[in-house]
């Protein structure tokens, strides 16, 4: 019998829940309703946002835009020959060729402060290889080398400049490729 007489009373303060005029609608939820609008308490919650689209950054640092055989364009500088991209400066690299890059070559990179990260190292037409005692002081001196051929190694420093790391590239432009000369007959 106390069963029964519980049960109904449960019944009755449901019901008297359900329709009472100050019983919530089942969507009251300020994230379930399309009608809520934000308040002044919601502002914690929502903070207002903002992009920019293609828009050059201020001080978004040194890009690559083009290369020849003859050298480069950074940033509308043009240069020539070999060079060594030290953002935000652009150097003359005294090295004609991947097996020039020696110790003493590579010094500029692991004297600069602050520190770099990251130095890339484009080698011309293709990957070579760069002298083992040239990687482990570069390794000594806790910079990380992605050695590419010239192309790769430019897109590579401009990534990277665009995720605003702090690296360094040492770059010897491509030759003339043969496949693009005509020869008259």
């Amino acid at each position: 019998m106390s069963a029964s007489v519980c049960n109904r009373v449960l019944q009755r303060t449901t019901q008297s829940f359900l329709f009472s005029s100050r019983a919530a609608p089942a969507f009251s939820s300020p994230f379930l309703s399309r009608a809520h609008r934000l308040g002044p308490s919601d502002d914690e919650m929502y903070q207002r946002t903002s992009m920019s689209i293609m828009q050059k950054e201020p001080d978004g640092g040194i890009m690559i835009h083009s290369y020849s055989a003859r050298g480069f364009n950074i940033d509308g500088n043009k240069v020539l020959g070999p060079c060594a991209v030290l953002p935000p400066a652009i150097l003359q690299w005294n090295v004609g060729s991947h097996e020039d890059i020696t110790e003493e070559s590579v010094s500029l990179f692991h004297m600069l402060e602050p520190r770099i990260e990251i130095l890339v190292l484009g080698t011309g037409e293709r990957s070579e290889r760069i002298k083992p005692s040239v990687l482990a002081l570069l390794k000594r001196k806790r910079i990380a080398v992605e050695v590419q051929d010239t192309p790769n190694a430019c897109a590579t420093f401009n990534f990277l400049i665009s995720e605003r790391r702090v690296v360094a590239a040492g770059l010897i432009p491509p030759p003339v490729s043969t496949a693009l000369e005509t020869t008259q007959q």
